[in-house]
Protein backbone atom coordinates (compact mmCIF):
# COMPACT_ATOMS: atom_id res chain seq x y z
CA UNK A 1 0.00 0.00 0.00
CA UNK A 2 1.07 3.76 -0.60
CA UNK A 3 0.48 6.48 1.39
CA UNK A 4 0.72 9.74 1.39
CA UNK A 5 -0.10 12.97 3.49
CA UNK A 6 -3.92 14.49 4.21
CA UNK A 7 -3.45 18.02 2.55
CA UNK A 8 -0.51 19.75 4.31
CA UNK A 9 -1.30 18.04 7.88
CA UNK A 10 1.41 15.52 8.94
CA UNK A 11 -1.24 12.79 8.48
CA UNK A 12 -0.46 10.10 6.71
CA UNK A 13 -3.38 8.12 4.66
CA UNK A 14 -3.57 5.35 2.20
CA UNK A 15 -4.06 6.23 -1.49
CA UNK A 16 -7.02 4.13 -1.35
CA UNK A 17 -9.89 4.89 1.29
CA UNK A 18 -12.68 2.38 2.23
CA UNK A 19 -16.24 3.72 1.95
CA UNK A 20 -19.04 2.43 4.08
CA UNK A 21 -21.80 3.86 2.40
CA UNK A 22 -23.50 0.83 1.47
CA UNK A 23 -23.16 -1.15 4.62
CA UNK A 24 -26.38 -1.71 5.89
CA UNK A 25 -27.96 -0.87 2.91
CA UNK A 26 -26.75 -2.75 0.32
CA UNK A 27 -24.02 -4.81 2.20
CA UNK A 28 -25.01 -7.10 4.99
CA UNK A 29 -23.09 -7.00 8.64
CA UNK A 30 -21.10 -9.89 7.54
CA UNK A 31 -19.84 -8.77 4.09
CA UNK A 32 -18.88 -5.33 5.67
CA UNK A 33 -17.16 -6.81 8.66
CA UNK A 34 -15.25 -9.41 5.82
CA UNK A 35 -14.52 -6.00 4.15
CA UNK A 36 -12.92 -4.09 6.63
CA UNK A 37 -10.83 -6.89 7.66
CA UNK A 38 -9.76 -7.49 4.15
CA UNK A 39 -9.01 -3.60 3.89
CA UNK A 40 -7.25 -3.37 6.89
CA UNK A 41 -5.21 -6.36 5.79
CA UNK A 42 -4.69 -4.63 2.63
CA UNK A 43 -2.89 -1.51 4.31
CA UNK A 44 -5.91 0.81 3.66
CA UNK A 45 -5.83 2.82 6.87
CA UNK A 46 -8.79 5.92 5.63
CA UNK A 47 -12.27 4.31 6.62
CA UNK A 48 -15.04 6.58 5.44
CA UNK A 49 -18.79 7.37 6.71
CA UNK A 50 -21.30 9.67 7.83
CA UNK A 51 -23.82 10.10 10.44
CA UNK A 52 -26.83 9.67 7.20
CA UNK A 53 -24.57 6.25 5.85
CA UNK A 54 -26.69 2.91 5.88
CA UNK A 55 -29.79 3.30 4.76
CA UNK A 56 -32.82 6.27 3.16
CA UNK A 57 -30.40 9.34 3.98
CA UNK A 58 -33.79 10.91 5.94
CA UNK A 59 -34.72 10.44 9.58
CA UNK A 60 -35.87 7.21 9.85
CA UNK A 61 -34.30 4.53 11.54
CA UNK A 62 -36.43 2.06 10.65
CA UNK A 63 -34.76 2.47 6.61
CA UNK A 64 -31.68 1.90 8.28
CA UNK A 65 -30.79 5.79 9.06
CA UNK A 66 -27.31 5.66 10.76
CA UNK A 67 -26.62 2.22 9.99
CA UNK A 68 -23.03 2.37 8.88
CA UNK A 69 -21.38 4.46 11.60
CA UNK A 70 -22.67 1.54 14.14
CA UNK A 71 -21.59 -1.28 11.88
CA UNK A 72 -18.37 0.02 11.66
CA UNK A 73 -18.58 0.84 15.67
CA UNK A 74 -19.26 -2.72 16.22
CA UNK A 75 -16.67 -4.14 13.75
CA UNK A 76 -13.98 -1.78 16.08
CA UNK A 77 -15.60 -3.10 19.44
CA UNK A 78 -14.44 -6.36 18.18
CA UNK A 79 -11.07 -5.85 18.29
CA UNK A 80 -9.95 -2.25 20.24
CA UNK A 81 -6.37 -2.86 18.56
CA UNK A 82 -8.07 -1.75 15.11
CA UNK A 83 -8.74 2.07 16.38
CA UNK A 84 -5.43 3.18 16.37
CA UNK A 85 -4.72 1.40 12.79
CA UNK A 86 -6.82 3.42 11.31
CA UNK A 87 -7.77 7.01 10.30
CA UNK A 88 -11.91 7.12 10.80
CA UNK A 89 -13.60 9.67 9.03
CA UNK A 90 -17.28 10.68 9.42
CA UNK A 91 -19.49 13.44 7.96
CA UNK A 92 -22.40 15.75 9.59
CA UNK A 93 -24.82 18.37 8.44
CA UNK A 94 -27.64 16.58 7.08
CA UNK A 95 -30.73 15.94 9.19
CA UNK A 96 -30.72 13.58 11.81
CA UNK A 97 -34.04 13.96 13.30
CA UNK A 98 -36.73 16.35 12.02
CA UNK A 99 -36.52 19.05 14.55
CA UNK A 100 -35.04 22.72 13.16
CA UNK A 101 -31.59 22.47 14.86
CA UNK A 102 -31.67 18.81 14.23
CA UNK A 103 -29.00 19.51 10.66
CA UNK A 104 -26.85 22.16 9.25
CA UNK A 105 -23.89 23.34 10.79
CA UNK A 106 -24.66 25.50 13.77
CA UNK A 107 -22.26 25.74 16.97
CA UNK A 108 -24.97 23.98 18.32
CA UNK A 109 -25.60 21.30 16.31
CA UNK A 110 -21.91 20.24 15.91
CA UNK A 111 -21.85 19.14 19.13
CA UNK A 112 -24.92 17.16 19.55
CA UNK A 113 -23.89 15.57 15.99
CA UNK A 114 -20.43 14.46 17.12
CA UNK A 115 -21.50 13.18 20.42
CA UNK A 116 -24.07 10.69 18.23
CA UNK A 117 -21.72 10.11 16.25
CA UNK A 118 -19.02 8.99 18.37
CA UNK A 119 -21.52 6.80 20.43
CA UNK A 120 -22.63 4.90 17.41
CA UNK A 121 -18.99 4.40 16.29
CA UNK A 122 -18.09 3.50 19.92
CA UNK A 123 -14.74 5.01 20.12
CA UNK A 124 -14.28 8.48 22.02
CA UNK A 125 -12.47 10.69 18.96
CA UNK A 126 -12.69 10.93 15.70
CA UNK A 127 -9.91 11.96 13.52
CA UNK A 128 -11.63 13.46 10.14
CA UNK A 129 -14.62 15.24 10.81
CA UNK A 130 -16.05 16.29 7.77
CA UNK A 131 -18.95 18.90 6.59
CA UNK A 132 -21.11 16.75 4.31
CA UNK A 133 -22.08 20.40 2.50
CA UNK A 134 -21.91 24.06 3.08
CA UNK A 135 -24.37 25.76 5.49
CA UNK A 136 -24.71 29.33 4.37
CA UNK A 137 -26.77 29.87 6.54
CA UNK A 138 -24.32 29.63 9.50
CA UNK A 139 -21.03 32.08 9.66
CA UNK A 140 -17.71 30.58 9.65
CA UNK A 141 -16.84 32.32 13.10
CA UNK A 142 -19.67 30.21 14.39
CA UNK A 143 -18.38 26.99 12.79
CA UNK A 144 -15.03 26.83 13.42
CA UNK A 145 -15.63 28.15 17.46
CA UNK A 146 -17.83 24.67 17.23
CA UNK A 147 -15.00 22.54 15.66
CA UNK A 148 -12.23 24.40 18.05
CA UNK A 149 -14.38 23.27 20.60
CA UNK A 150 -14.56 19.78 19.79
CA UNK A 151 -10.89 19.82 19.40
CA UNK A 152 -10.08 21.33 22.52
CA UNK A 153 -11.86 18.29 23.90
CA UNK A 154 -9.86 15.76 22.03
CA UNK A 155 -13.24 14.66 20.22
CA UNK A 156 -11.64 15.44 16.74
CA UNK A 157 -8.65 15.72 15.46
CA UNK A 158 -8.83 17.07 11.68
CA UNK A 159 -11.97 18.76 10.04
CA UNK A 160 -12.62 18.14 6.48
CA UNK A 161 -15.16 19.73 3.87
CA UNK A 162 -17.39 17.84 1.63
CA UNK A 163 -19.16 19.21 -1.59
CA UNK A 164 -17.72 22.56 -1.25
CA UNK A 165 -17.18 24.83 -4.05
CA UNK A 166 -13.82 26.86 -4.60
CA UNK A 167 -15.09 30.22 -3.12
CA UNK A 168 -16.33 27.65 -0.03
CA UNK A 169 -12.98 26.62 0.17
CA UNK A 170 -11.26 29.84 0.25
CA UNK A 171 -13.75 31.63 2.94
CA UNK A 172 -13.43 28.74 5.21
CA UNK A 173 -9.72 29.16 4.89
CA UNK A 174 -9.43 32.67 5.17
CA UNK A 175 -11.32 32.72 8.44
CA UNK A 176 -9.35 30.29 9.63
CA UNK A 177 -6.31 31.86 9.26
CA UNK A 178 -7.72 34.93 10.78
CA UNK A 179 -8.24 32.74 13.92
CA UNK A 180 -5.11 31.20 13.96
CA UNK A 181 -6.04 27.48 13.32
CA UNK A 182 -5.10 25.12 10.90
CA UNK A 183 -8.82 24.76 9.33
CA UNK A 184 -9.28 22.35 6.64
CA UNK A 185 -7.32 19.21 5.78
CA UNK A 186 -9.40 18.07 3.36
CA UNK A 187 -12.38 18.30 0.96
CA UNK A 188 -14.03 15.17 -0.46
CA UNK A 189 -15.75 16.13 -3.52
CA UNK A 190 -17.39 14.56 -6.84
CA UNK A 191 -14.73 13.77 -9.32
CA UNK A 192 -14.37 11.14 -12.01
CA UNK A 193 -13.57 10.76 -15.87
CA UNK A 194 -16.98 11.79 -16.59
CA UNK A 195 -17.42 14.58 -13.97
CA UNK A 196 -14.16 16.71 -14.66
CA UNK A 197 -16.06 20.19 -13.55
CA UNK A 198 -13.79 20.24 -10.08
CA UNK A 199 -10.84 20.79 -12.20
CA UNK A 200 -11.71 24.86 -12.97
CA UNK A 201 -12.66 26.39 -9.52
CA UNK A 202 -12.29 23.76 -6.74
CA UNK A 203 -8.73 22.21 -7.62
CA UNK A 204 -6.96 25.16 -8.02
CA UNK A 205 -8.42 26.58 -4.40
CA UNK A 206 -6.88 23.11 -2.99
CA UNK A 207 -4.14 23.57 -4.80
CA UNK A 208 -3.40 26.91 -3.81
CA UNK A 209 -4.41 26.14 0.42
CA UNK A 210 -2.77 23.00 0.26
CA UNK A 211 -5.97 21.10 1.35
CA UNK A 212 -6.48 17.01 0.37
CA UNK A 213 -8.70 15.73 -2.34
CA UNK A 214 -10.77 12.74 -1.49
CA UNK A 215 -12.91 11.56 -4.23
CA UNK A 216 -16.26 10.19 -3.87
CA UNK A 217 -18.18 8.16 -7.00
CA UNK A 218 -14.71 7.65 -8.30
CA UNK A 219 -16.52 5.41 -10.98
CA UNK A 220 -19.21 7.68 -11.62
CA UNK A 221 -21.79 5.79 -9.53
CA UNK A 222 -21.68 2.40 -11.88
CA UNK A 223 -20.92 3.73 -15.39
CA UNK A 224 -17.12 3.16 -15.55
CA UNK A 225 -17.48 -0.15 -14.57
CA UNK A 226 -17.18 -1.89 -17.58
CA UNK A 227 -20.96 -2.65 -18.78
CA UNK A 228 -24.13 -0.98 -20.05
CA UNK A 229 -26.56 -3.30 -18.42
CA UNK A 230 -30.01 -1.70 -18.41
CA UNK A 231 -32.00 -4.52 -16.60
CA UNK A 232 -34.77 -3.57 -14.56
CA UNK A 233 -33.16 -4.30 -10.78
CA UNK A 234 -30.52 -3.22 -8.83
CA UNK A 235 -28.66 0.48 -8.89
CA UNK A 236 -28.56 0.09 -12.00
CA UNK A 237 -31.96 0.52 -12.86
CA UNK A 238 -31.63 3.69 -10.94
CA UNK A 239 -32.71 6.79 -13.27
CA UNK A 240 -30.03 8.84 -13.04
CA UNK A 241 -27.78 6.59 -13.38
CA UNK A 242 -29.50 5.33 -16.37
CA UNK A 243 -29.39 8.86 -17.98
CA UNK A 244 -25.86 9.17 -17.33
CA UNK A 245 -25.48 5.77 -19.25
CA UNK A 246 -26.96 7.22 -22.09
CA UNK A 247 -25.34 10.19 -21.68
CA UNK A 248 -22.06 9.16 -21.98
CA UNK A 249 -22.80 6.00 -24.28
CA UNK A 250 -20.01 6.97 -27.14
CA UNK A 251 -17.56 7.66 -24.72
CA UNK A 252 -17.95 5.02 -22.60
CA UNK A 253 -17.96 2.35 -25.45
CA UNK A 254 -14.23 4.21 -26.59
CA UNK A 255 -13.51 3.40 -22.87
CA UNK A 256 -14.19 -0.04 -22.54
CA UNK A 257 -12.40 -0.39 -25.88
CA UNK A 258 -9.38 1.16 -24.02
CA UNK A 259 -9.43 -1.09 -21.46
CA UNK A 260 -10.00 -4.31 -23.63
CA UNK A 261 -6.59 -2.93 -25.40
CA UNK A 262 -4.77 -2.41 -22.03
CA UNK A 263 -6.09 -5.70 -20.70
CA UNK A 264 -7.75 -4.16 -17.46
CA UNK A 265 -11.01 -3.91 -16.15
CA UNK A 266 -12.38 -0.18 -16.53
CA UNK A 267 -13.04 0.26 -13.06
CA UNK A 268 -9.66 -0.50 -12.21
CA UNK A 269 -8.06 2.11 -15.22
CA UNK A 270 -10.96 4.93 -13.48
CA UNK A 271 -9.59 4.35 -10.63
CA UNK A 272 -6.08 4.35 -11.52
CA UNK A 273 -6.75 7.58 -13.82
CA UNK A 274 -7.48 9.27 -10.14
CA UNK A 275 -4.32 8.02 -8.69
CA UNK A 276 -2.68 9.50 -11.41
CA UNK A 277 -3.85 13.50 -11.19
CA UNK A 278 -1.39 15.15 -8.41
CA UNK A 279 -3.92 16.22 -6.56
CA UNK A 280 -5.89 13.62 -5.61
CA UNK A 281 -4.86 12.22 -2.08
CA UNK A 282 -7.14 8.89 -2.36
CA UNK A 283 -10.06 7.89 -4.37
CA UNK A 284 -12.92 6.77 -1.56
CA UNK A 285 -14.09 3.61 -2.77
CA UNK A 286 -17.62 1.81 -1.80
CA UNK A 287 -17.08 -1.83 -2.47
CA UNK A 288 -20.40 -3.82 -1.72
CA UNK A 289 -18.53 -7.21 -1.71
CA UNK A 290 -14.89 -8.14 -0.83
CA UNK A 291 -14.00 -9.16 -4.62
CA UNK A 292 -15.11 -6.11 -5.39
CA UNK A 293 -12.34 -4.39 -2.93
CA UNK A 294 -9.80 -6.74 -4.17
CA UNK A 295 -10.89 -5.58 -7.64
CA UNK A 296 -10.14 -1.83 -6.56
CA UNK A 297 -6.55 -3.28 -4.96
CA UNK A 298 -5.60 -3.70 -8.55
CA UNK A 299 -5.78 0.09 -9.07
CA UNK A 300 -2.31 0.69 -7.00
CA UNK A 301 -0.06 -0.96 -9.47
CA UNK A 302 -1.63 0.27 -12.91
CA UNK A 303 0.87 2.59 -14.14
CA UNK A 304 -0.64 4.61 -17.31
CA UNK A 305 1.41 6.15 -20.00
CA UNK A 306 1.51 9.16 -21.09
CA UNK A 307 -0.11 8.37 -24.66
CA UNK A 308 -2.83 6.83 -22.33
CA UNK A 309 -3.23 9.40 -20.77
CA UNK A 310 -3.75 11.68 -23.48
CA UNK A 311 -6.86 8.88 -24.94
CA UNK A 312 -8.35 8.91 -21.52
CA UNK A 313 -8.43 13.00 -22.00
CA UNK A 314 -9.37 12.91 -25.58
CA UNK A 315 -12.39 10.43 -24.72
CA UNK A 316 -13.29 12.55 -21.52
CA UNK A 317 -12.83 16.34 -22.27
CA UNK A 318 -11.24 18.63 -19.22
CA UNK A 319 -13.30 20.92 -18.63
CA UNK A 320 -10.86 23.25 -20.02
CA UNK A 321 -8.17 25.92 -18.56
CA UNK A 322 -9.08 26.44 -14.84
CA UNK A 323 -11.26 29.88 -14.21
CA UNK A 324 -11.22 32.18 -15.51
CA UNK A 325 -9.65 31.76 -18.40
CA UNK A 326 -12.06 29.15 -19.46
CA UNK A 327 -14.49 31.23 -19.72
CA UNK A 328 -12.85 34.71 -20.38
CA UNK A 329 -9.17 35.68 -21.17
Amino acid sequence: MEYTHLGRTGLKVSRLALGTMNFGELTDEKTAFAIMDKALEAGINLFDTADVYGGLQTPDMEKGFGTSEEIVGRWLAQDPSRRDKIVLATKLYQPMETGPNDRGLSAYYIRRAAQASLERLQTDHIDLYQMHHVDRNTPWEEIWQGMEQLIREGKITYVGSSNFAGWDIATAQQIANHRQVLGLASEQSLYNLTNRAIEAELIPALRYYQIGLLVWSPIGMGVLGGTFDRSTSGRRSMDFIQERIQVHEKQLEAFYQLCDELGEEPAVIALAWLLHQPIVTAPVIGPRTVEQLEMSLKALEVKLSEATLKRLDEIFPEPGAEAPVNYAW
